[in-house]
């Protein structure tokens, strides 16, 4: 879990995508969230996370329908929400924190 510390404590607001390659809602996210990668730059991650992988951290965050996207900001959860969402309503999210 320390490396997920690391990950997240960072200036810029973090987006973590959890997902697996099973989930239809989860692929469609996948080209969605490269766009919203692209559009932020250097003032956002958005880092993808596949709970099949990743079964602990899923539970600690209790990671319950896919996708879901949690937003940090300096090591802190600022937002949370699941289902499939689009590329203009995650970048304007990452802007209002960032």
């Amino acid at each position: 879990m320390s490396k997920f510390g690391d990950l997240i404590d960072l200036k810029i607001p973090v987006l973590l995508n959890f997902y697996t390659e099973w989930d239809e809602e989860s692929k469609i996210m996948h080209s969605i969230l490269k766009d919203v990668a692209a559009a932020m730059g250097d003032h956002a991650k958005v880092i993808k996370i596949d709970i099949d992988k990743n079964q602990e951290l899923a539970e600690v965050l209790r990671i319950k329908s896919l996708p879901t996207f949690v937003l940090y900001k300096d090591g802190e959860m600022v937002w949370r929400k699941s289902g499939v969402l689009d590329a203009n309503t995650l970048v304007a999210k990452l802007q209002t924190v960032a």
